[in-house]
Parts: structure tokens; sequence; C-alpha cells
């Protein structure tokens, strides 16, 4: 179990969509204090590869906005309901979901090179 982990059970606990809170709020339902590096806007960025505690927030389904390290306070915005999407930042899995929905849905002909020129000009190729 993560020393995160309280954070993701209280968002997935909420029932707004979005939730404000500051970060004495977070270190209580932590039960520990946050990092030095809370004052810095980059550690509460939404890329899961970014620390331990974004993994959390973004598999409760949830991202951060407005965040403001002066004012020692940011809000959580619901993306999902918990469980299958992945946040905006994590394009590799939106990647793959895509293209799992995607496969199968355009086929080439056997024997059509996808790389031959139709002969076509377009009208950029006009100028």
């Amino acid at each position: 179990m993560s020393r995160y982990d309280p954070l993701g059970t209280f968002l997935k606990q909420q029932p707004a969509e979005r939730v404000p809170i500051s970060f004495g709020e977070i270190e209580g339902i932590l039960g520990v204090s946050l990092p030095r590096s809370k004052r810095y806007p980059a550690w509460w960025s939404n890329n899961p590869s970014n620390n331990p505690m974004t993994k959390v927030w973004l598999e409760a389904g949830f991202v951060t906005e407005q965040v403001n390290p002066e004012a020692g306070r940011l809000t959580f915005r619901r993306i999902r309901a918990g469980g299958k999407a992945a946040a905006r930042g994590d394009g590799a899995a939106w990647l793959g979901r895509l293209r799992a929905k995607m496969a199968g849905s355009v086929q080439v002909q056997p024997g059509w090179d996808l790389t031959n020129p139709t002969g076509e000009v377009w009208d950029a190729e006009r100028e």
C-alpha cells in the first residue's frame, strides 16, 4: 500500500465532479507532510510518470486543475468514474485504446501499394 493511497480512497468517495482542496487538507488525509516539491506546479501535473501520488489521483479518476502553490490550493476534477479510462496525460494508453477500437476498420485490397502516387494534384502543389 502506497502512503498516498488514502488520497485515492478519499477522491473515489467524493460525489462532486470538482473537489477544491488545500495542501493542508491533503496532508490531513494522508497523515504525512507533502514533499517540499509541492510548491512547484510541475509536481501537480497529470503526467502518470511524474510522481507516485499522481498515479493515485489518476487511478481514482481525477486530474488536477487550478493549481496555486502560493495559496496552497488546487482542484481535482473527475474525468471518469474510476477504473478504466486513462487521464489525458497518458497518451500511450489512449492511443492503444484507439487502435484497438479501430482495428479492422480500414482494409487495403491485396496488391494495392499505398506508397504509389495516384497522379492527383493537390491545390497546394498548383501554386
